[in-house]
């Protein structure tokens, strides 16, 4: 008998790479599987190779195929396990694999709809999958949620992961996300997992992530007599011919030297010299982060993704499963040496004079717990001499909007939109002086019995709330610190300014549960990779003097937090120290960490 006979995986994005490996190996243990993704050739294909497998081990299992379904896509997933539900498919394992590479490329670069793309799909994506495949499991069923290993790993431990931002980010959420469906799914005895399986040999790897990596590095400083926007309108050229043979690429130059030559003003047979070294150049640094990657690794070898799935398999067990409910299998086997970047209260400085200074607000707040947060802050600035604005969200409650309003200068505005936060940001500097920091209070989390009991809206309210909103203002703020330098990324170099990200809250009582807390953490995963990845770019690569930093306010004993050791995190982020300080992220009630 084989071992998972009789037996129904839904694996997603199972037409290419690891999906695949993970639906061939569910087949030859005698499963049937449910394959789905966007495109319908690789799916077909899939299907043909699986359903050899099933005749050759003669299990008589079943392969069906869901083409054009996005993961992010809310109809196309709920039509999809419609159409599983009345035909009384049960499904035993839900494998959330499916995802994309993101934008690669500094977070100040990173166009904020690729940003939220890359978050639908790998945060939301995995979320609704999950609790749509809840109508068509049963007791024992297992969801295994694949990660990366650039999230945190072990006490006081964060992996930036430079150029990725919304893609750690996404990752971070998805590992809490485990954690807290265990929790919230014991009364159906379904069981959550996670695993972050390391480096693993894909084309994904070789031929998007790591040369366009290489190409940012390149991008960043220009090359050659090239500028930052040459090099990136080159690069898209360039990036078509990665592995293609010798003629193909020689080729592929020449017509791009020819396209662009004439915008860049030069001879396109110079043009075509200056391509090629270009190319040769991504390719050098792709090898050698390759390289560097595999010595991180004790036998220096990335995993197969057939080694992957036969861990994803094997997390499937029953036994193995029920020991392992909720944890992340930290799989990656990459010893990478970090700085602790998570701390609790910041070190201790001099009381900075904010006299012909201004701190700006946005604020999004739950409850009035929230806007007494901003009433203490701002207070702070306007007793040491400082200027205070306060851009309030929409959709904050109205009994909030007018507790702030009475009390300093505000406007309530749309802080989820780009052009709003720029427009108003002009409007502080203009009218109110220099902009020394901008401070975003993200608000509490709003009770909640189960987010898997939440409808999509709801959800996506909440990943608008806590990821995107505190992404699009802190680009926002970039973009006022160092007027273009999205485009121009040499203009970062030591520029100054100071952002920080207040929230959200662990919860507060005698009696707070694991639960509770593991919702609030879904959300604080999100952000501390990305105050890592997004600090890392700001100093080692574009050599600034920006510094963001996110304040996590509460404690794990569920005592109140203390609004004046977050006054006391924004003299730190304003001050020199910070500049040197590799600790970005701060649990300032936490009396220590791990």
């Amino acid at each position: 008998m084989l071992k998972f006979h009789d037996k129904v995986a839904l694996v997603t994005g199972s037409g290419t790479g690891i999906g695949q490996a993970i639906a061939k190996k569910f087949i030859e243990n005698g499963a049937s599987v449910i394959i789905l993704g966007r495109r319908k050739e690789p799916l077909e294909e899939t299907s043909v190779i699986l359903k050899e497998i099933i005749a050759k081990v003669n299990s008589g299992a079943f392969v069906r195929i869901f083409s054009g379904v996005d993961v992010s896509d809310e109809d196309g997933m709920n039509q999809m396990f419609d159409t599983l539900k009345k035909e009384n498919i049960t499904v035993d394992y839900v494998i959330n694999n499916a995802g994309v590479s993101g934008p690669v490329t500094c977070f100040s670069n990173a166009a904020l709809e690729e940003f939220k793309s890359t978050i639908d799909i790998h945060l939301t994506g995995t979320f609704w999958g999950s609790v749509q495949a809840l109508r068509v499991m049963k007791e024992n069923g297992k969801i295994v949620t694949i990660s990366t290993f650039f999230t945190e790993e072990r006490p006081l431990e964060q992996r930036p992961y430079r150029f990725r931002s919304p893609y750690t980010a996404a990752q971070g959420a998805k590992n809490r996300l485990v954690e807290a469906m265990s929790w919230e799914l014991t009364d159906k005895k379904i069981i959550s997992i996670g695993t972050n399986p390391g480096p693993v040999h894909s084309d994904r790897i070789y031929k998007t992530v790591y040369p366009k990596a290489a190409a940012e590095f390149l991008r960043v400083s220009g090359f050659e007599d090239l500028t930052p926007i040459q090099v990136e309108a080159a690069n898209k050229e360039l990036f078509p011919l990665l592995g293609e043979d010798e003629k193909t690429v020689k080729d592929g130059i020449t017509k791009a030297s020819q396209k662009l030559a004439p915008s860049i003003g030069k001879d396109a047979g110079k043009l075509a010299t200056t391509i090629t070294n270009l190319l040769n150049k991504i390719q050098t640094i792709a090898e050698k982060v390759q390289k560097n990657t595999s010595h991180m690794i004790a036998d220096q070898q990335f995993l197969s993704q057939g080694q992957v799935a036969e861990s994803v398999l094997n997390l499937c067990d029953d036994e193995i499963a029920r020991i392992l409910n909720g944890k992340v299998i930290p799989g990656d086997r990459v010893f990478y040496p970090v700085k602790p970047h998570i701390g609790t209260t910041t070190p201790g400085v001099h009381q900075p004079n904010f006299t012909g200074r201004s701190i700006v607000f946005t604020i999004d707040a739950t409850e009035k717990s929230d806007a007494q947060r901003v009433e203490h802050l701002a207070q702070h600035v306007i007793k040491n001499g400082g200027k205070v604005a306060c851009f309030i969200s929409e959709s904050t409650p109205k009994e909030l909007q007018e507790y702030i309003s009475s009390k300093f200068h505000s406007h309530v505005v749309n802080i989820k939109n780009p052009e709003e936060v720029k427009k108003w940001l002009n409007t502080a500097n203009t009218n109110l002086g220099n902009i020394l920091a901008v401070i975003h209070i993200t608000g509490k989390l709003p009770n909640i019995s189960k987010l898997v009991e939440l409808p999509r809206a709801k959800w996506q309210e909440l990943v608008e709330k806590f990821i995107t909103t505190p992404a699009t203002v802190a680009q926002g703020v970039l973009g006022q610190f160092v007027p273009g330098g999205d485009k121009d990324p040499r203009l970062y170099k030591d520029a100054k300014g100071a952002i920080m990200i207040v929230g959200p809250d662990l919860p507060v009582g005698a009696k707070v549960t694991g639960l509770q807390r593991a919702q609030v953490e879904v959300f604080r995963g999100a952000l501390r990779p990305f105050t890592t990845t997004v600090n890392q770019e700001l100093s080692d690569v574009l050599n600034s003097k920006i510094r963001l930093i996110t304040v996590f306010p509460g404690s794990v004993t569920g005592s109140e937090p203390n609004n004046e050791r977050i006054a006391q995190a924004l003299n730190f982020l304003v001050s020199d120290i910070a500049l040197d300080s590799s600790e970005v992220t701060f649990c300032v009630d936490e009396s220590r960490l791990g």
